[in-house]
């Protein structure tokens, strides 16, 4: 018997790949490379003619990690309505910091830096890179939730429609 993998994804599986973003596993696609066969995870992004090829033996190399689901939901929006995050006060380190949020897509870290960067609007407005990188957090969290049909995905997807909502400053 084929000992299964831990993190062996399936077809039709939601998958999350940094820095495309939400994508399904179509299937396993074989690739002759010199003299030896690899197996890669075939993704495909909705709305969209991208694919990628992802190695069966180390998709969390490429950062490739499931999606959400409902039972992720909760500790969600904890991170999103009360996750605190300490951001560099100068301009340069925060930046550096704030961007490898962003690349990682890791949601409950994006979920964190969008609270944390929300408290900063409410209180003193945002520069334009710092308002960016508020925006994009967004999208990226909207683009894990959006096909939930949780209850706590719509409590998720309220909070960001009324984040999108405020008045950039």
């Amino acid at each position: 018997m084929e000992e299964v993998k831990k993190n062996a994804y399936n077809p039709g599986d939601r998958v999350v790949l940094p820095p495309y973003g939400i994508g399904v596993v179509c299937g396993i696609s074989k690739r002759r490379i010199n003299e030896a066969t690899f197996s890669y995870y075939q993704v495909e992004f909705p709305n969209s003619t991208s694919r990628a090829y992802v190695p069966v033996d180390a998709p969390g190399g490429v950062g490739m990690r499931p999606a959400l689901t409902g039972a992720d939901m909760p500790e969600l929006l904890n991170h999103l309505r009360d996750g605190h995050m300490n951001l560099p006060r100068q301009w340069a380190a925060r930046h550096r910091k704030v961007t490898e949020i962003l690349v990682s897509g890791d949601p409950y870290e994006l979920a964190s830096l969008a609270s944390e960067l929300r408290r900063w609007n409410v209180a003193r407005g945002l520069p334009d890179l710092d308002r960016q990188a508020y925006r994009r957090a967004l999208k990226l969290l909207e683009q894990e939730v959006r096909e939930l049909a949780d209850v706590n995905a719509g409590d998720v997807r309220a909070i960001l429609d009324s984040a999108w909502g405020e008045s950039p400053n």
